[in-house]
């Protein structure tokens, strides 16, 4: 336990001093900060020193946080899907306070408005700016730490519902950990108040800097700005958090919710797309398949049975943009190595609902011209088998049946080539290979493109209009201004948790992107129109959700385009490339 405390406590303190934290600063500094100062009169003189507006204020903010960071991450997921309530209402909860919060510190009137239910509690020395607690509560709900595996560790925790102790106090010490540096900002702040005269004798001015602030923050998190800003400030703590991560020790502590077993154990022995073969013991079993694709009579594969073969292990979602641009290197290397003793097996572990359909899945595999076997993961227990994160991932696994090579997402396909090969000659001393299939890599920058965008109301990403994004038929209007990497919506549209259909006619969808290509995952029956450019394009939609390309480009460029999606279409999300 004390192991798992010091980690937490470690992998917070990294991450508080990372650049995700930099958006909060600013609330930390003017209202954990000054606001506890110790004052002077306003008309100056001699210098009176008058009790502070609460000394323990920075604390209370603080631990507001890690309550509130702490509860939202263990539970959250699991109070609002019992609610049946999209995933982002605890944190648009905490954007609405912080706005209230702030305005409430400017307007003195709209903060007597928002005490005014609470006047039956007794206070003695009333005091608004006291509040350090709910500020802290909404900060928590709204503040996103950037990931790693001790992170990673708490989300699946808290997801899939296996709460322990053991989570518990990685996620309260990690909460602590990130919230310390956050502490000694306040305490600088309130110590900078004291010192210089100017922040002595201004209180009004620091309230109203202070609600500004805040409320800044609220409208930078409606429009994601932290993660802009994110994008643009290098990691200057990444190799102080890759020491971390890649500790042997932590590895070893992760064992949280059951995801660690006998199987599986002796994968942490392999590094990430590592240059060279690795040995990482014997691969963990295929297991809890509903069918199985591309066999004789639909038959199951078991590893035992592929002794003396290599094996490649792909898990792939057949809607993932990712995982569509490294289907052709695995496709390509199926036809060229399999006569010499490669296997190949794709793991299909759904992201969406509609992914679990077996049509689906097998008419993607036609599309993709995949004629290696394919396991439907539906209840991802292979993937949990094998504790998988990534779309895609890939494992080698030698002739012995050990796993001798992982790799997480795109790229490295060269190296990924090299070791199959390698293994092959292993297994069968004198084969014949043909030569290398050396498919151009054209896998992009992330940092470059804008991120997978679902459409659906519990996983919507990147919308930029001013309406509630949730479940039921709404009216939309696109907003006078709307920033990159986003979408807003106008017309009449029905939302679901998957995907959006508009309603009564056709419904536009507007897209600022950053990316060479743009496709669109949709169903159902009907046009989409795709304006860009000056340039119409119509997309015929019949039948299961499928991936649709709406432009491409020689190139990584910015730019704006209008779908509209004619009545019968479902749309699900835009993928880019």
């Amino acid at each position: 336990m004390l192991t798992l405390a010091l980690i937490g406590l470690i992998g917070g303190l990294v991450t508080g001093i990372s650049p995700c934290i930099l958006p909060v600063l600013p609330v930390i500094f003017f209202s954990g900060g000054t606001q506890s100062a110790r004052t002077t009169p306003a008309g100056g003189g001699v210098a009176v020193a008058v009790k502070p507006a609460s000394r323990t204020r920075p604390f209370l903010v603080i631990a507001g946080l890690v309550v509130s960071f702490s509860l939202v991450t263990l539970f959250g997921s699991l109070l609002l899907s019992v609610l049946n309530l999209p995933q982002d209402v605890l944190r648009w909860g905490g954007i609405i306070v912080l706005a209230l919060i702030g305005i409430g510190l400017i307007v003195p009137r709209f903060e007597q408005l928002l005490e005014k239910p609470f006047t039956w509690i007794p206070q003695r020395n009333p005091d608004a700016s006291r509040g350090g607690f709910t500020l802290g509560l909404a900060l928590g709900a709204v503040y996103v730490p950037c990931a790693g595996p001790v992170l990673a560790a708490i989300t699946v925790a808290g997801s899939t519902g296996r709460i322990g102790t053991e989570t518990v106090i990685l996620t309260l010490t990690f909460a602590v950990g990130a919230a310390i540096p956050l502490l000694i900002f306040a305490l600088a702040g309130r110590r900078v108040a004291e010192r210089v005269q100017a922040f002595r004798k201004r209180q009004r001015g620091i309230r109203i800097t202070a609600g500004i602030v805040m409320i800044a923050l609220a409208l930078g998190l409606v429009f994601n700005l932290p993660q802009l800003l994110q994008r643009v400030i290098p990691d200057y703590t990444s190799s102080l958090q890759d020491k971390v991560n890649n500790s042997e020790q932590v590895r070893k502590a992760l064992n949280l919710g059951g995801l660690v077993n006998d199987q599986n154990k002796d994968l942490d022995k392999c590094s990430d797309g590592a240059p060279d073969l690795e040995s990482c013991g014997t691969a963990p079993d295929i297991t809890d398949i509903q069918q199985w694709l591309n066999t004789p009579g639909g038959q199951a594969l078991d590893l035992q049975s592929l002794r003396g073969k290599v094996v490649m292990i792909d898990f792939w979602a057949y809607s993932c943009i990712n995982c569509q641009r490294s289907i052709p290197h695995i496709t390509a290397w199926d036809k060229a190595y399999r006569d010499a003793g490669l296997q190949v097996i794709g793991v299909h572990s759904p992201e969406y609902a509609f992914e679990k359909e077996p049509d689906n899945v097998e008419a993607a595999a036609k599309n993709f011209g995949i004629t290696y076997p394919v396991a439907l993961d539906n209840s991802l227990g292979t993937w949990t088998n094998y504790r998988n994160r990534y779309w895609p991932a890939h494992y080698l696994v030698d002739a012995q049946g050990t796993v001798r090579h992982i790799k997480f997402g795109e790229g490295d396909y060269d190296v990924t080539e090299k070791l199959i090969r390698q293994l092959l000659t292993d297994a069968k001393p004198g084969v014949r290979l043909p030569a290398a299939t050396e498919l151009a890599d054209d896998t992009p920058v992330v940092a470059d493109i804008t991120r997978e965008t679902y459409l659906g109301s519990t996983k919507r990403v990147n919308f930029a209009g001013t309406e509630l994004y949730t479940t039921g038929e709404k009216s939309f209007q696109f907003p006078d201004n709307q920033g990159t990497d986003s979408f807003a919506l106008a017309g009449q549209w029905t939302l679901t948790s998957q995907n959006i259909t508009p309603t009564g006619g056709f419904g536009q969808i507007k897209l600022n992107y950053r990316a060479k290509e743009v496709r669109m995952v949709l169903s159902g029956k009907g046009t989409v129109t795709v304006e860009n450019d000056g340039k119409t394009k119509t997309i015929e939609v019949d039948g299961t959700p499928n991936s649709y390309q709406l432009l491409a480009a020689q190139q990584i460029e910015g730019g704006s385009l209008t779908a509209t999606v004619g009545p019968g279409v479902q749309a699900f999300s835009f993928t880019f490339g």
